[in-house]
């Protein structure tokens, strides 16, 4: 006797028909997978999966197909009325599926610290402050889908992962003191890490090259580069290779400005010391 099939979830079942959608209206305006992708930023691999439901379709892409299939902005929309996935927002699953596979990250944040660096309680607290409120439940299920992530600085064959954070971060008191000195602990401890650099842009500083936000760049195991930066209601994940080496020039001036990694070190050690 054959095991029920597990029925599937909101998300998933939302996901299939949107890629329905995408496969019909390909169809009726001519383009073949290949010749889509031929016109669009995404791959026929992209194309297919998202058709399949395997992939949820990523909004920048819903208005691109948009825009060439004349659809009066059906899939975009479609896609702002997806349930939430349990993990991860919509708009970052893309991302993380190619943060799993990467061999290099490189990130600069100045508002909050990156979701590979974070505790539980600094991150629940993050989620805490979104607007609109999240539930308890999505919160702990979001929280835990965070801390999966930071497997990849764990991995046998360690990621090369480069962070540059705002000291104004480390300042602050995200929550409360004892959040903020355990989460000190931890950034000291995840500096020691095989792979892993940790460097403070710091206070004073009279040229800076990340004041047009922060950002991500990734590096996957076949050699693919992407850059990643999140808005207030979406996020960006950019192929377009001339963009990926303005923001890496970026990152590597950023280098440049920002304490060393053991004076970073020794700026945690202040730090916990003054707790």
């Amino acid at each position: 006797m054959q095991s029920p099939k597990k029925p599937k979830n909101r998300h998933s079942a939302a996901m299939e028909v949107i890629g329905a959608q995408l496969s019909m209206y390909r169809l009726k305006a001519g383009f073949t997978q290949r010749s889509l992708s031929e016109q669009t930023t995404a791959s026929e691999e992209t194309i297919a999966s998202v058709e399949q439901g395997r992939r949820a379709l990523m909004p920048h892409l819903a208005m691109e197909f948009d825009q060439l299939l004349s659809t009066g902005g059906a899939l975009a929309m479609g896609v702002t009325k997806l349930p939430p996935k349990d993990k991860y927002p919509i708009w970052a699953e893309e991302f993380i599926e190619y943060e799993k596979q990467a061999v290099a990250l490189s990130g600069y944040e100045n508002q909050v610290l990156p979701g590979l660096l974070q505790t539980g309680e600094y991150a629940r607290a993050t989620f805490r402050n979104d607007i609109p409120s999240l539930s308890k439940e999505t919160i702990e299920l979001r929280v835990g889908g965070r801390l999966e992530r930071q497997e990849v600085l764990h991995r046998a064959v360690p990621v090369i992962a480069s962070f540059i954070i705002s000291e104004a971060i480390l300042r602050d008191h995200l929550d409360s003191r004892e959040v903020m000195q355990e989460q000190l602990r931890h950034l000291r401890t995840c500096a020691e890490l095989p792979g892993v650099a940790i460097q403070v842009m710091p206070f004073g500083n009279t040229s800076h090259a990340g004041l047009s936000g922060p950002f991500v760049l990734l590096e996957t195991s076949d050699h693919q580069h992407f850059a990643y930066s999140e808005t207030q209601i979406g996020s960006h994940l950019i192929s377009d290779l001339d963009k990926v080496s303005s923001l890496t020039q970026k990152y590597g001036m950023l280098r440049m400005q920002a304490l060393n990694a053991e004076d970073t070190m020794g700026l945690l050690d202040r730090l916990l010391g003054e707790r």
